[in-house]
């Protein structure tokens, strides 16, 4: 299992990266939201030699358009991960099942030698989602041991904790294969 975090406009642009395989950065948000840290922590992450992953908050209607506004503010390196964050919003709203599929296709149609994942809870996991639609997998948020989120889909990565940082593992037995499967997408 290889470790990770995933930061946001919350974090410091100067994060610890010591004994991190990957990093998962907050893109965007909507259709008018970037995080003002992106560059900085993107370059900090690759500076470190971990795999970067992008995601971004989805919200309600407008799928084309939120897709777009992420794949053209999210960087495009070999390699780099896409992720769409399908949680409840702070209006109280949330995208349907058939909005968070649309969504996921339409980056990996714009992006289609990238690997698009499904960020979720447990809660979103088992009781909002119905299709098991993930893309290209599963990045399950559940507070417990790490690598051992309570489900039995499938999983690729596990944010296991929020403290201090949101702290996730990836089920890849090295970095060298994490690299491999990111950059195989589209072959």
């Amino acid at each position: 299992m290889l470790r990770g975090i995933d930061v946001s406009a919350h974090q410091s642009s100067s994060f610890d990266t010591d004994g991190l395989s990957f990093v998962f950065v907050k893109a965007t948000e909507g259709r008018s939201y970037v995080n003002p840290r992106l560059s900085a922590q993107t370059e900090h992450a690759r500076d470190a030699g971990c795999v970067v992953g992008f995601y971004h908050f989805l919200w309600p209607g407008n799928l084309a358009a939120q897709a777009k506004y992420f794949v053209d503010k999210a960087p495009d390196k070999k390699g780099d991960l896409f992720a769409v964050d399908w949680e409840t919003t702070s209006e109280d709203t949330r995208a349907s099942n058939a909005e968070k599929d649309r969504f996921i296709r339409e980056v990996k149609r714009l992006r289609p030698h990238h690997r698009v994942l499904l960020y979720c809870n447990r809660y979103f996991w088992l009781h909002h989602d119905t299709t098991s639609y993930a893309g290209d997998g599963l990045w399950i948020a559940d507070y417990v041991s790490a690598g051992e989120p309570r489900i039995k889909a499938d999983w690729r990565f596990h944010q296991y904790t929020s403290e201090p940082v949101d702290k996730n593992i990836a089920d890849f037995d090295s970095k060298e294969d994490l690299l491999r499967w990111a950059t195989s997408a589209g072959e």
